[in-house]
């Protein structure tokens, strides 16, 4: 049995097993399977670390930061980026890479065609995901400003000029998600127009109370279930890649580890 799963905190209504198992079952991969390991502490990793049936793990909130002094090789982007949502595990060591960014410039591509060039962004949050928006908006050449309870920009500061011109607002925060679908970033929504595009990473609920609000004001409106799909499109290349050598090599990625 070829093992793969999700590291995080509350995982009950996560997207990534389900879609990974169907993704199996669609592709007749009959020997894998894909867990939710649901961890109180980062600290408890370590229990995964000394399992040898597991070959790839996603990792989600609050975990992508923290996760980084239990991976033993880092990619040159989740390096940059200082967060890893991905894990190909190769002969017991830990490699961490970062698909998160990949995802969001599929999704930013889908906003683009609504509001055409974007110049400026203002990103709320300043989390793992919300590095990987960042380091894929800097590719991109947009400039932006982070906005969190701390730092030069925050809720209680925030200019309506600087929201105004910010016609890419990202919600990179956990406000709104299932179950707490009441929270919402506090800015000043009445300065949010028909030339803005604001995205919602949050996939669950489809529409939060930011995209709602944020569409009341005439903007166009994407939540992140775009961009958790490709996510883990890219993660599974990743994984994938791996199999494949290692299958025409005669193992399986994870069968010579015994214990770290």
């Amino acid at each position: 049995m070829i093992k793969f799963g999700l590291v995080g905190k509350k995982l009950s209504h996560s997207f990534s097993p389900e879609y990974f198992n169907q993704k199996f079952s669609d592709l007749n991969l009959k020997g894998m399977v894909y867990d939710a390991y649901e961890i109180e502490h980062i600290d408890d990793v370590t229990a995964l670390k000394s399992r040898n049936d597991i070959c790839g793990l996603n990792v989600t909130i609050p975990y992508k930061e923290l996760i980084l002094p239990f991976i033993d090789e880092i990619s040159d982007v989740a390096y940059t980026i200082g967060a890893v949502n991905t894990i190909d595990i190769n002969e017991g060591k830990w490699i961490g890479h970062n698909t998160d960014y990949l995802g969001f410039l599929d999704l930013l591509e889908i906003a683009m065609r609504s509001n055409g060039t974007i110049q400026r962004a203002m990103i709320l949050g300043s989390g793992g995901a919300s590095k990987a928006v960042q380091y894929a908006l800097e590719t991109k050449k947009i400039s932006f400003i982070t906005v969190g309870r701390t730092g030069k920009y925050t809720y209680d500061n925030i200019s309506d000029e600087v929201i105004k011109r910010s016609t890419l607002i990202i919600n990179t925060t956990p406000l709104g998600m299932y179950p707490h679908t009441a929270e919402y970033p506090a800015i000043n929504y009445s300065k949010i127009g028909p030339g803005h595009s604001c995205i919602d990473l949050i996939y669950n609920p489809k529409k939060t109370v930011f995209l709602e609000r944020c569409e009341q004001q005439g903007a166009s409106i994407h939540n992140g279930l775009h961009m958790l799909i490709s996510q883990a499109e890219h993660a599974w290349n990743i994984w994938n890649a791996k199999l494949t050598e290692e299958e025409n090599n005669g193992r399986l990625c994870a069968t010579t580890v015994t214990q770290l």
